[in-house]
């Protein structure tokens, strides 16, 4: 299903356009095009955590070329971009890219052809790349010449007199340490190759996608020299890029032991469970889901929204509960971590509830209330107590409120110049919905386990709620919900998709003849094959593509594009309705992602799409909840089936 063959690998518009993923489930990644060409200053070969940097990553081996040398020729499998031109252009050579078990490129240069394969070991820090030659028909040579950045993923390197250029000797090869602070890359064969100290600055590397997105998009790359060696038929060499040194006698077996572990990925299932995988992240003792390859971390509201469907799915309670523990954790005054250490997010301590109730299938009532109990109620005591100086509280008619200059609570979060771009100060849908599912179950699970004070304190509160919610939002006149109710009593009645959340959680204050009313104006307005969009395009501020640089993306994040994550929620509500009368059009919404296995970041689902057709794939390359929400569709269609 990821293979690529010579007529797609050499048209640049086409592979430029596909990006592979591989990542160590500790934080570290390599991250580049089909061809090898950088396109973003994400991209490279080996990218970590730094921990002396507060765990941000960084590009330590941007990549590395390989030259194939037979009678004195020399032809460079490399292909970089600079300003107007392409060099080397390797990309030529490739005939044959897969993807399953692990990336494999594989070149012909006259009647030599190698082959390349890529594994990031899991729980290390390390890379190894295995060459091997397939057929040749001469005496030949490999050369292999890195290119080293040693700076922030965010950021991009210029040439400078602070690096240290200097190859220190190590056994098959040497290490390098770039700069004070930094880990040491240490970077060896696994047979004895003769290494080339030869330090020098390649200038005005260029990442197209950068430029595309309005960022500066130039930098310059160290290379400290190269390994050459003989190389014959049928014989691999493989090279190690490590923040260790390793011993080189061991790198075939490790190899091969660890290829032995990949799964393959040869269907559109397989795919998407495998990049569900590499959003789960163990290290320091902490478990986390990165939002989104490559340039997301850890977010909140993104980690509770996806990762049921990221792990539960898979039958991976262990790794969701280690997930919940960290998060609960590091949890203050009701509120989760969001981006980083902001505790910015009104609805991740939410979306708490709505995970513990699909873990609450596979381990049992009574684990969740005595593991998660004591942080259930401290939530909802806080939303009661007001949150951020009261920016957060409870009003008397029982709803959530949520405003704040400058500060956008929800998820729709984009903020430009210091304004958020959809301002929903007040009383939001999803917000609301969300707190009164939150009540309800933790209502459910007080009086099954004998809590009498709260329960006789929290009884009255979901009639209160359901009556002012259903008062407040809904719109008569057209048959949906308001989006939010601001300070005055006005209703938004702009359609956007958060309405959905109030129709497919567990307790919902709809009635099924509302929900029906609800569902094909969303239908109509919103729905699309790659999910549903953030605004009417009959609205005079939709946008509906993703485009230009941040300010303008920023303005279009939430104001049309698409929005995969949205599905699981549709397709829900749908089934509640309807049930097993809605597998079929379920399994369709499904079938729509299959064609973008090969789109975008391959393998996987992209973060968003644009609003209009054909609905090309933006933003992230691998999102988790936009992974978790088709993982979840596949498990509805699995149980309407039994």
């Amino acid at each position: 299903m990821l293979n690529f063959d010579k007529k797609e690998l050499g048209n640049l518009e086409y592979s430029l356009q596909r990006e592979v993923l591989c990542t160590n489930r500790t934080g570290g990644y390599l991250n580049t095009t089909i061809v090898g060409c950088n396109t973003r200053k994400y991209h490279g070969l080996m990218v970590c955590p730094v921990e002396a940097a507060a765990g941000e990553n960084f590009v330590l081996l941007s990549s590395l070329d390989e030259t194939v040398i037979q009678h004195e020729q020399e032809f460079n499998l490399g292909i970089h971009r600079f300003p107007g031109t392409y060099e080397p252009r390797g990309h030529k050579y490739i005939v044959d890219f897969s993807y399953s078990p692990n990336m494999q490129l594989t070149y012909r240069v006259g009647g030599v052809k190698l082959k390349k394969e890529y594994l990031w070991i899991h729980s290390r820090e390390q890379l190894l790349i295995r060459y091997t030659l397939l057929e040749a028909r001469s005496d030949t040579k490999l050369r292999l010449r890195p290119f080293l950045a040693f700076r922030r993923a965010h950021d991009l390197s210029t040439a400078n007199m602070m690096a240290d250029t200097r190859s220190h000797r190590v056994e098959n090869g040497v290490m390098n340490a770039l700069y004070q602070g930094l880990p040491s890359l240490y970077m060896q064969t696994d047979r004895e190759a003769e290494f080339v100290s030869a330090p020098d600055w390649y200038y005005r590397f260029e990442y197209l996608e950068e430029k595309k997105r309005g960022y500066p998009y130039q930098e310059d790359l160290l290379t400290t020299g190269f390994f050459e060696l003989e190389i014959k038929k049928g014989e691999s060499l493989i090279f190690s890029a490590s923040t260790s040194q390793v011993d080189p006698a061991n790198l075939s077996r490790q190899f091969a032991e660890e290829l032995a572990r990949r799964s393959p990925k040869d269907d559109f299932l397989p795919c998407l469970r495998h990049a569900a995988r590499q959003f789960l992240v163990c290290n320091d003792g902490k478990s986390e889901v990165i939002a989104g390859y490559p340039w997301f971390g850890r977010w909140g509201r993104d980690t509770f929204i996806s990762l049921p469907g990221i792990t539960l799915t898979q039958g991976n309670v262990e790794g969701c509960r280690a997930v919940i523990d960290t998060m609960v954790s590091e949890m203050q005054d009701g509120l989760f971590p969001n981006m980083g250490n902001a505790y910015n997010s009104v609805d991740a301590p939410l979306w708490f509830f709505w995970t513990l109730q699909q873990l609450q299938d596979h381990i049992g009532a009574e684990a969740i209330w005595q593991a998660y109990g004591p942080a259930m109620k401290s939530i909802l005591e806080a939303f009661t107590r007001g949150i951020n100086g009261g920016a957060i509280r409870v009003e008397a008619n029982g709803l959530v409120w949520a405003s704040k200059p400058g500060v956008a609570f929800t998820w729709m979060d984009a903020v430009v110049d210091g304004d958020p771009v959809t301002g929903r100060d007040g009383f939001q849908v999803e917000i609301n919905a969300l707190w009164y599912n939150a009540i309800c179950y933790t209502l459910e699970l007080a009086r099954q386990f004998d809590d009498a004070a709260f329960a006789t304190q929290w009884e009255p509160m979901p009639d209160k709620i359901k009556a002012s919610f259903n008062e407040l939002f809904w719109y008569e006149k057209e048959g949906y919900l308001a989006d939010y109710v601001d300070a005055q009593g006005r209703q938004n009645t702009y359609i956007r998709p958060n309405q959905i959340i109030a129709c497919s959680l567990p307790y919902t204050m709809l009635t099924e003849e509302r929900i029906a009313r609800i569902i094909p104006i969303l239908q109509a307005h919103l729905l699309t094959p790659k999910g549903l969009r953030t605004l009417s395009p009959r609205n005079p501020l939709y946008e509906g593509h993703y485009e230009g640089a941040q300010p303008e993306r920023d303005r279009q994040y939430h104001q049309g594009t698409v929005w995969p994550w949205l599905l699981e929620h549709y397709v829900k509500a749908c089934f509640d309705l309807k049930g097993k009368g809605y597998i079929f059009r379920a399994e369709e919404i499904l079938g729509h992602f299959v064609e973008n296995m090969t789109l975008a970041g391959i393998g996987s689902i992209s973060e968003i799409y644009d609003g209009d057709p054909p609905h090309h794939p933006r933003g992230a390359i691998s999102q988790a909840w936009s992974v978790g929400a088709l993982l979840r569709i596949n498990e509805m269609i699995d149980r309407m089936k039994k």
